[in-house]
């Protein structure tokens, strides 16, 4: 056993792994003990709000501020200001008035002020109709606005109603994030509902990796005792488990994963029941694998011996056989864990995984940007992060399955 310990702390693939699936799992148990809470939460009320540090506008106007004179800053200012349908009008109006804007730039922001400055004339607008009319002198309007505001007013309501003047801020008024009373650092901002998206992500794989373990627990243990019982016993009782076992895998596992999924109610469906089913419909190639290699070990010399020493069937199959197909049960159970996760994704993606009301898994969020089209609308944070954890813990469960399988079996070495 020792040397077995210390082969596998020599394979670099299957310590790889290890350490990624460590890393993992770790976080997925740490995170919510340190930071407790609802991963559901509805912290805001719009969608999809971008990565960064969100301070309270009404607690910034009451911090103390300091004056700073960074450079550029008005430009910056005023290229965040201007969206990109004001570039595109910015662009149609000179198009509209002969201008040659071939080597113009849209995101060159003082280029793009100075030509306007230049070329516009509310007064002077042929070929143009009323509506871009209207719309060029507002766009105008709001430029000039946007360059000579220097102070903005903040207006307080007072008890009769009125609004009163409680300050003002000034374009050189700056406020230290660590000073405003409430303010949010969202790593990977917030999903379709305004949720935290980092805390769902890390909430989501610790569920997702339970239904992992519980599905490989499920199809492997049905899969070893079925493959022992048919290897070891034969005759009929081979003929039967392996009918089934055939029956199962003519029909297409998912196939029957979406049937029995979609029989049982959404309110029931919690993340155990999903894990079970897809034990229930992952252990028939474990039981084949598991039977074919029984079937070469019970004319063993040393099963005879027992069989002659009058040993039960149940001692000679734990203590003669089970031992030697030890090795290839952990593989397969590490194959079945990272094949309940991928199950698990994709039955959540078809609206068939566990109820979305009380627990996230990583196929719900999925399941969710996409229904969302985050995927169409820019919001990476929503299913990158997603689709990156997936794919980390299959490709280090797969790492220490290989990793193992050097290990167990001599003649793949290097």
């Amino acid at each position: 056993m020792k040397n077995l310990l210390r082969d596998i702390r020599r394979s670099p693939r299957f310590m790889t792994g290890f350490l990624i699936f460590l890393f993992i799992l770790l976080v997925s148990i740490l995170y919510p003990l340190l930071s407790p809470g609802d991963p559901l939460a509805m912290i805001g009320r719009g969608t999809f709000a971008a990565p960064g540090t969100y301070v309270s506008l009404y607690d910034a106007t009451s911090a103390k501020t300091e004056t700073l004179l960074l450079p550029d800053a008005d430009d910056k200012r005023l290229a965040a200001a201007m969206s990109d349908a004001d570039r595109a009008a910015m662009i149609n109006y000179f198009t509209l008035s002969g201008v040659a804007i071939d080597d113009l730039d849209p995101q060159d922001t003082d280029r793009m002020i100075e030509l306007w400055q230049e070329i516009f004339d509310e007064n002077n607008m042929p070929k143009m109709t009323n509506a871009q009319r209207r719309d060029f002198r507002n766009l105008d309007k709001r430029l000039k606005e946007l360059q000579a505001s220097d102070t903005l007013y903040v207006m307080d309501m007072g008890e009769d109603g009125e609004y009163e003047q409680r300050g003002s801020v000034s374009k050189t008024d700056y406020v230290n994030a660590s000073a405003v009373a409430n303010a949010k650092t969202l790593l990977l901002g917030t999903d379709n509902f305004g949720r935290d998206t980092l805390r769902e992500l890390i909430y989501a794989t610790g569920t997702s990796l339970l239904v992992g373990l519980v599905a490989g627990i499920v199809a492997t243990l049905i899969g070893l005792s079925l493959g022992l019982l048919a290897g070891y016993m034969g005759g009929i009782a081979d003929d039967v488990i392996m009918f089934v076992t055939n029956l199962f895998t003519v029909i297409p596992g998912f196939v029957l994963l979406i049937l029995i999924s979609s029989s049982v109610s959404q309110d029931m469906r919690g993340p155990s029941l999903v894990a079970v089913i897809i034990g229930l419909t992952s252990w028939p190639w474990t039981t084949r694998s598991v039977r074919a290699q029984v079937v070469s070990l019970r004319n063993r010399d040393h099963v005879n011996l027992s069989k002659l020493s009058g040993h039960s069937m149940l001692r000679i199959v734990l203590s003669d056989i089970l031992p030697y197909v030890a090795s290839y049960v952990v593989m397969a159970f590490i194959l079945q864990v990272s094949s309940g996760i991928l199950a698990e994704a994709q039955l959540s993606m078809l609206g068939l995984g566990p109820k979305t009301t009380t627990t996230p898994t990583l196929g719900l969020m999925m399941n969710w940007a996409m229904l969302y089209s985050a995927h169409t609308n820019g919001s990476w944070w929503a299913y990158f992060p997603v689709i990156l954890t997936i794919t980390l813990i299959s490709f280090s469960l797969n790492l220490m399955n290989t990793g193992l399988d050097q290990v167990f079996n001599p003649t793949l070495r290097d």
